[in-house]
């Protein structure tokens, strides 16, 4: 056994060396090569996030500013269909206005008609009136006459 022993103390000294060398090895690899990459790979993370971050703020203010515009589209074409409607209602007011012009003239011409129409009535009335009393004598002349002849 004490053979054993010795030759394990032997490898063990005999690997020390390469055991330091590959601590060595780790830390120099660890301080020259994966620190740096690890720096860089944060760098870029942080390079990808920030952009992403950008970007999502862009696509927020351009879907604030697409919102106001629709808002504001919406507003002016209110503000339209509320003057289109107040002309609309102004021409209906006219338009009654005139229709309301049309029908005064009208009942007034209409009365002034019946007037004279009553008035040519009356003096037909007259004339026939006359008329008739004259035929009507010459009626019962002219059958008085015959009757007597």
């Amino acid at each position: 056994m004490d053979q054993t022993l010795r030759a394990l103390g032997a490898l063990f000294i005999k690997a020390v060396p390469t055991f330091v060398l590959v601590l060595l090895l780790h830390f120099y690899l660890k301080k020259m090569f994966f620190g740096p990459l690890a720096r860089a790979l944060k760098a870029r993370d942080e390079a990808t996030a920030g952009a992403r971050r950008q970007a999502e703020a862009a696509l927020a203010r351009a879907a604030e500013r697409a919102t106001e515009y629709e808002n504001a589209l919406r507003a002016a074409r209110a503000e339209v269909f509320r003057e289109q409607e107040a002309l609309r209602g102004q021409w209906g007011e006219r338009q009654a206005a005139a229709v309301a012009e049309a029908k005064r003239n009208a009942g007034t011409a209409v009365k002034q008609a019946r007037a004279g129409i009553a008035e040519e009535a009356a003096a037909a009335r007259q004339t026939l009136a006359g008329e008739t009393e004259m035929l009507a004598e010459q009626i019962a002349g002219a059958v008085c006459g015959r009757t007597a002849a």
